[in-house]
């Protein structure tokens, strides 16, 4: 007795709402002790997609409060968003980029990181000439985290990272990924997508590019997320991840993905039907993309990353969000969004 006198009552009531959860989600009826004997099953047989100890062992969260940041109220439309473009060495598409984000009525200021400390950027006059703010911020170092740096210039919550090749993204392509984005700010929102799967061959995770209807990443190559997420990938990402991307120049994407899915449980949205986001004239044999090692380093990046928060936090749907009527023949003045790329 002098044991059991010993325990708190704070430890006493945890160990009943234990209790009370074993019972009300496994044992209260023969429905309950049919399902849980079903998942064990399934944990068994496909332990790569098997619910971790945690979620079996302990009750549900009762959530008291949310960031104010992700209140379900849709950011204001004037607030806008703003471009942030990285870039090294690639002029011509860096103008033509710069010029057709421009075009989108919710842009409200330009961004420049110019990653290339071995050239100075061309003179004020010789870049486009726009209606909306440019500004170009030359960077000490070049490391792929620049990009999402949390720069004071940034005084939108909505922040559109997009690389300097990215040519084919119309105006009304921009602009509704935006206003998808006020709809779901917390998550993040982009046009190119990618899958993570489980390779039973390997007992490992294994990026795939191909064109599927299911996606668990948007690349930030062309993306929208809360500036709030710059903040966290620059002080909060765990694990020295931060660091390894940029030592390995390589994957700064998926640590975001990891990132915001690791933080909201939600998968990214992927906007518009698009799928093909290559530069034709922009393409040459030292692009990271063209590397033959490639798609294996960005699996090891996944691993890496899986390793570091002990679990794979990536969530996977057969979700895209298209505007209302861009497949269908009617006029274009009755379609808010006309111009969408089909492919």
């Amino acid at each position: 007795m002098n044991i059991v006198r010993k325990i708190s009552m704070d430890k006493i009531h945890s160990m009943r709402q234990h209790v009370k959860f074993y019972w009300q989600t496994y044992f209260r009826t023969m429905k309950d002790i049919t399902l849980t004997t079903l998942k064990i099953i399934n944990d068994r047989v496909f332990p790569y997609a098997s619910r971790p100890y945690e979620e079996w062992n302990s009750p549900p969260e009762q959530v008291l409060a949310r960031s104010p940041l992700f209140y379900p109220l849709l950011p204001p439309k004037n607030a806008g968003f703003t471009a942030v473009i990285l870039t090294y060495d690639r002029l011509e598409s860096l103008f033509r980029v710069i010029q057709q984000v421009a075009m989108a009525p919710s842009l409200t200021k330009v961004l420049v990181v110019w990653n290339n400390q071995e050239k100075t950027p061309p003179p004020v006059q010789s870049w486009p000439k726009i209606s909306k703010p440019l500004k170009i911020l030359q960077t000490s170092y070049n490391k792929l985290s620049n990009r999402f740096l949390p720069y004071s210039e940034i005084e939108t919550e909505a922040v559109l990272a997009i690389d300097d090749d990215i040519i084919m993204l119309t105006a009304d392509e921009l602009e509704f990924g935006y206003e998808v984005w006020r709809e779901f700010s917390d998550r993040l929102v982009g046009f190119p997508s990618r899958l993570h799967l489980w390779d039973n061959v390997t007992q490992r995770w294994r990026y795939e590019s191909e064109w599927t209807n299911d996606i668990s990443l948007v690349l930030t190559g062309a993306a929208f997320y809360h500036k709030h997420y710059s903040y966290m990938y620059m002080n909060a990402m765990p694990g020295h991840i931060k660091n390894w991307v940029d030592e390995h120049v390589n994957c700064e994407d998926i640590a975001m993905n990891f990132l915001i899915a690791n933080v909201t449980g939600k998968s990214p949205i992927k906007v518009t039907p698009r799928k093909k986001f290559k530069c034709p004239e922009c393409i040459n044999v030292d692009m990271l993309s063209a590397d033959a090692g490639h798609m294996v380093e960005r699996s090891d990046c996944i691993n890496k990353f899986v390793s570091v928060y002990g679990r794979m936090p990536l969530k996977t749907v057969e979700f895209r969000a298209d505007p209302v009527l861009y497949k269908d023949k009617f006029p274009s003045k009755l379609k808010q969004y006309d111009s969408i790329g089909s492919l």
